[in-house]
């Protein structure tokens, strides 16, 4: 008798870290499940999430930050999606690490203005000519990526679209398919392409669908069966940032330096911005669009400067900024660019404009669930036992490295003609590939051979 296997998720989804992550798992009395919409875990993190997602919904945030702190792998990230999630799905989300601020090419406030103003978006409305059906096939090419062989990218797609009347076969470039992998899009979606733009809408998914019995219809807007012809006049709203609009109009007023063979600037001026606004103002005034503000997670938060801090201080209080949220796995530390010592490296003046939320380390019980949940998002099947094996190895080291071990484990079950992980596939790449801790010990028991 073969042995029991978990049966991955099926049907065509974008593999990433978070990108099992739908919400923050709570009831519509603000409880958080142990185990709901990719969230496991974390309940009083996430409890206190929906009270601010409530206050964001409110207009309650006004001058506000969020910090979220936590060890390392206890899901501060996932906590931070998953408000971006609740907060609806064309929200903005901007997940910026705080080294990236230090570019010598643009200064660390530009930088900072620029994350903020893509984590505002502006939904437009308009009428446009549109491809709207039922996704009943979709195959996507995928290429090696141009500068790293041992990574591949979408390079395009062929997708089959289908109303109630007429069927089609398209063959769509390298955006569009990325548009397609991004929001998920699957067998059984509703879906609008832009016929001059090739942005994708995704509507629900279709009722009584012949695949739907393969998804979780739960956390699905379920639509009917469109009619008609695909090709139609539709009125489309798409939303875009207001840092799209500020390139837009940058590049607009470049024109005549790019024919002079003079470089366009990076940095974008406060009078470019300033008339983005202007134009976003006439468009709102006149009902034609709304703005969206999104949010701004910024992760290893204590690696910013005095400067940055100000700067963010400042932005909470102004009337157009996203939700800033920031992380860090730090306890008393110097606070950049001073030679004072604060909790999580931050001035206790922008302290006190910040809620923050404690994350703790996961139980057993939770790596397991989380374990499953990763195991399905990836599609590998997994024995019981290598299930244990995994739970044991991330509770004994870390859920990260427990995680990072099934990628492997599943190609060498692959290389021996399985179609599932076992726990000797778990056992031995364990072997190849060892945590932070062995390492460590290696380092220290060969310390005299490493170079200093």
């Amino acid at each position: 008798m073969p042995p029991t296997i978990m049966e991955s998720g099926r049907g065509f989804e974008r593999i990433g870290a978070h990108s099992h992550i739908k919400g923050l798992g709570l009831t519509s009395e603000g409880k958080a499940l142990t185990s709901a919409d990719g969230m496991v875990g974390q309940i009083e993190a996430r409890e206190a999430a929906g009270l601010i997602v409530e206050m964001i919904k409110e207009g309650r945030m006004a001058g506000r930050g969020i910090l979220l702190v936590g060890p390392p792998g206890t899901g501060k990230t996932a906590i931070a999606i998953a408000i971006a999630k609740e907060l609806g799905e064309d929200t903005p989300f901007v997940s910026l690490s705080a080294s990236e601020v230090y570019s010598a090419e643009m200064k660390k406030t530009e930088v900072l203005m620029q994350a903020m103003r893509k984590a505002i978006g502006v939904r437009i409305r308009e009428i446009r000519k549109v491809y709207e059906g039922v996704v009943k096939n979709m195959k996507v090419a995928f290429k090696r990526h141009p500068y790293n062989p041992y990574y591949k990218v979408p390079s395009s797609a062929k997708i089959t679209l289908a109303t109630r009347d007429e069927e089609k076969t398209f063959t769509v470039d390298r955006d569009i398919t990325l548009e397609l992998l991004n929001k998920g899009v699957g067998i059984g979606d509703v879906i609008w392409i832009d016929s001059e733009t090739g942005r994708v809408t995704k509507i629900g998914k279709v009722r009584g669908f012949e695949k739907a019995k393969y998804y979780d219809l739960e956390t699905e807007v379920l639509v009917e069966m469109p009619k008609g012809p695909i090709l139609k006049e539709k009125e489309f709203i798409h939303t875009v940032t207001l840092h799209d609009l500020d390139v837009g109009m940058a590049s607009r007023r470049g024109i005549i330096s790019i024919f002079f063979g003079m470089p366009t600037e990076r940095e974008i001026s406060s009078d470019v911005r300033r008339e983005v606004d202007e134009e976003v103002k006439k468009l709102v005034d006149e009902g034609r669009a709304e703005i969206i503000p999104g949010v701004l997670f910024i992760d290893d938060a204590h690696m910013l400067d005095i400067e940055c801090f100000a700067f963010l201080g400042r932005a909470m209080e102004s009337e157009l900024a996203p939700i800033i949220i920031l992380a860090t796995n730090r306890g008393i530390t110097r606070i950049r660019g001073t030679d004072i010592e604060s909790p999580h490296g931050m001035p206790l003046d922008l302290l006190d404009r910040l809620l923050i939320i404690r994350t703790k380390p996961y139980t057993r019980d939770e790596i397991r669930e989380i374990l499953k949940i990763r195991s399905k998002a990836t599609k590998i099947k997994l024995t019981d036992k290598a299930l244990e094996k995994l739970t044991e190895i991330g509770a004994e080291t870390s859920l990260r490295y427990a995680v990072q071990l099934m990628e492997p484990a599943w190609e060498r079950a692959r290389v021996l003609k399985r179609d599932y992980v076992d726990v000797e596939d778990i056992e031995y790449v364990r072997e190849l590939f060892v945590d932070v801790k062995e390492s460590s010990k290696y380092a220290r028991d060969f310390e005299k051979q490493f170079l200093r």
